[in-house]
């Protein structure tokens, strides 16, 4: 089996994640045909950098006639807006996979509309790779490069012939595949991914509401504070979907982070202080090994 039993390949979304998909495909396998579904103005981008081969816009029926696989690279909401219209017009030997940062929702609607089991197959995914900026102009070929791939499902040997050839792809573009349920991935990226971008987002608003009319404090802010806030560039249109999908977790992860906040707070005259910062320094090193 090669990755070649996918031929021709449907992005929907040609931003910033279905751009750099397009751009790896294009490096890595390049004798595939790739077409791209979004607004006028997106996809048109997406065509001019060399992304796709065929643009399509407004109705989504054309953009899915022939795919062999069908990418979803748009926000959480309008995927499982279009999820009903896909199935409907996906050819009945696509896989149908999509790039959504929460996953519990996208597989229990997937399950109740890909059911037919001589229809197309879905298959709930999430590269770990993105940027705070968005859209095609910041896509990248080597996004996925090093990176780990979720993939939502109970086997690491797929049975079916069009999963082992999507895995294939992800590997030859250098993503590391890794499979888990949606359950059990909702709750890491909420602690590992989102209530980072929270953090980031809470101690920005903190310091801009204390500017004075020098630009105190931030003018004496060092490359520490703009590598600690590099996700508080992130606009709020890219997480409104991720946070109402997974706001039980993030809310209990809020919670404990305080609890941690109250923790330091209650250490800071003390020597036990050390033991969160040895704490913080070893998995500063786990997170450099990977």
């Amino acid at each position: 089996m090669t990755a070649h039993l996918i031929n021709r390949v449907t992005i929907l979304g040609t931003g910033l994640i279905g751009g750099s998909f397009a751009l790896a495909l294009r490096k890595h396998i390049t004798d595939i045909r790739i077409s791209g579904w979004d607004r006028t103005a997106v996809v048109s981008e997406a065509h001019a950098r060399g992304a796709i081969n065929k643009p399509f816009y407004g109705e989504l029926a054309p953009a899915l006639k022939d795919a062999d696989l069908i990418y979803i690279a748009l926000p959480i909401g309008v995927t499982l807006d279009l999820l009903p219209e896909i199935v409907r017009f996906a050819p009945s030997h696509a896989l149908v996979t999509d790039a959504c940062s929460t996953k519990l929702r996208i597989a229990q609607t997937a399950t109740e509309l890909f059911a037919r089991p001589d229809g197309p197959l879905f298959l709930g995914g999430h590269p770990m790779a993105g940027r705070e900026l968005s859209g095609v102009a910041n896509a990248d070929a080597d996004l996925f490069c090093n990176s780990t791939y979720a993939l939502i499902g109970e086997s690491t040997a797929p049975r079916d012939q069009r999963v082992a050839a999507f895995v294939k792809i992800l590997e030859k573009i250098g993503a590391r595949p890794l499979w888990l349920g949606a359950q059990q991935h909702d709750y890491a990226v909420g602690l590992a991914s989102h209530l980072p971008q929270l953090a980031a987002i809470a101690l920005a608003g903190f310091l801009y509401d204390r500017l004075d009319e020098n630009g105190l404090p931030i003018t004496l802010a060092g490359p520490g504070l703009r590598d600690s806030l590099r996700l508080a560039g992130s606009p709020y249109t890219m997480w409104r979907d991720i946070v109402l999908t997974n706001r039980e977790i993030l809310s209990a992860a809020l919670d404990l982070l305080a609890r941690r906040f109250d923790d330091l707070r209650e250490r800071l005259a003390s020597r036990e202080l050390e033991a969160d910062f040895d704490a913080a320094n070893e998995l500063y090193r786990l997170l450099r090994g990977l």
